[in-house]
């Protein structure tokens, strides 16, 4: 981010220090402005249009540019990353996001703007789909394949997934010091500290994986997951070994990911756990109980059972063959 003006830098510093957005969303917030700022700069004519537009450098990008831009540049910007980068209408939406958070900061916080041209600026329409995930025999099936020289390991981070609905950054960042009996304590998104009880299952695979986790030559001593190199293990592996075992299990690698194990977790609770929504949305630790409402879906099996529970289910048309003129 070093490139970045410094009209941007103040902003992603005021995100991650007042608003306490994670350095990855603020990381995202760079990534979508650069290009934005990048587009600027060709779509405004300061530099040439057949320069390759990821090459652009936006450390030169003045207060005097940023105050030219008007809502039908937004709108262009729009258009291009729809039709020329075929982003789809989520990836847009965030762009959009991103760019309101910007001009709202640069209006109501540094005061370079009298007037924000993103406040009238639309959010494409995304359409709401189900989330995928395991069921019951799915997810014992992954448990089962897990097999080898860190099976220990392995089988406790998939457990804690299936069990918890943790989010990759969270299981990774967990320490032994997060853990108290029955009770871990993690560091969601924006900072935000929240409580977990472990079941029997969960209690039982970190046990199991304690006593065989490295203890001489660690370099992340508080770590509780460990790489091979007995440093904390990353996003990256984790995700080779979800999907390494989801391969190993018959299922398909491309449409399952450790997110998915997290929709798993959420779907299975509130199915069979007769878990109230607002505790749900506790357990994920979703800001909006908006973003919980999603594990709600019904399954094929809850709606044919629900036609089938209708009284005149049962209810068959006169037979007319016995009846005469």
């Amino acid at each position: 981010m070093d490139e970045a003006p410094l009209i941007l830098k103040d902003f992603l510093s005021y995100m991650e220090t007042i608003k306490g957005k994670s350095k990855s969303t603020v990381k995202e917030y760079f990534f979508d402005l650069r290009l934005f700022l990048r587009f600027i700069k060709i779509h405004k004519g300061v530099v040439k249009e057949k320069k390759v537009l990821d090459e652009i450098q936006i450390d030169d990008v003045t207060d005097e540019l940023i105050k030219s831009i008007t809502l039908s540049d937004l709108y262009s910007y729009m258009s291009y990353i729809s039709r020329e980068r075929n982003n789809s209408a989520s990836s847009r939406a965030r762009k959009v996001a991103s760019i309101k958070s910007f001009f709202t900061y640069l209006t109501n916080k540094s005061k370079i703007l009298d007037y924000n041209p993103a406040s009238e600026l639309e959010s494409p329409k995304i359409l709401k789909r189900l989330p995928r995930y395991l069921n019951i025999e799915e997810s014992v099936h992954l448990l089962q394949a897990i097999s080898g020289e860190h099976k220990e390991r392995d089988y406790c981070i998939i457990t804690l997934f299936l069990n918890c609905g943790l989010r990759l950054s969270e299981l990774v960042n967990i320490n032994i010091s997060n853990i108290k009996d029955d009770v871990l304590t993690v560091i969601g998104k924006g900072g935000k500290e929240r409580t977990i009880y472990l079941n029997s299952a969960c209690e039982n695979a970190v046990y199991a994986y304690l006593k065989v986790r490295p203890k001489e030559g660690v370099f992340d001593r508080n770590a509780l997951f460990l790489s091979e190199r007995k440093r904390r293990i990353s996003n990256k592996t984790v995700q080779y070994i979800v999907k390494k075992y989801i391969k190993q299990s018959g299922l398909d690698p491309q449409r399952y990911s450790t997110h998915k194990l997290r929709h798993t977790a959420a779907t299975l609770m509130y199915k069979h756990g007769n878990v109230d929504i607002r505790a749900l949305q506790e357990i994920l630790g979703h800001e909006s109980i908006s973003t919980t409402e999603i594990y709600t879906h019904v399954d094929s099996q809850q709606l044919r059972a629900a036609v089938e529970s209708n009284p005149l289910s049962s209810i068959s048309p006169a037979d007319k063959s016995n009846k005469t003129d």
